[in-house]
């Protein structure tokens, strides 16, 4: 897992799905636009979850993971 920060400001988040239980289950990929410093973008590429999300959204992004791995 690699969480690093963007300088529009915001959140990266990228987690590897390789060898996991994960790697091979459907996921949509989330836009949410909701304001300048709130919003998120998920998506999976190349087998790797990753999230983009404003300064205030790292918690949303973690809970959007989570949510998608106990379903």
């Amino acid at each position: 897992m690699e969480i690093t920060t963007l300088d529009n400001p915001g959140w990266s988040i990228r987690i590897s799905l390789v060898d996991t239980d994960l790697q091979s289950r459907p996921f949509e990929a989330i836009k949410i636009d909701r304001g300048e410093d709130d919003w998120l973008q998920v998506w999976i590429e190349d087998d790797v979850w990753n999230a983009a999300a404003g300064p205030l959204n790292l918690t949303e992004a973690l809970d959007t993971f989570l949510a998608w791995t106990s379903t």
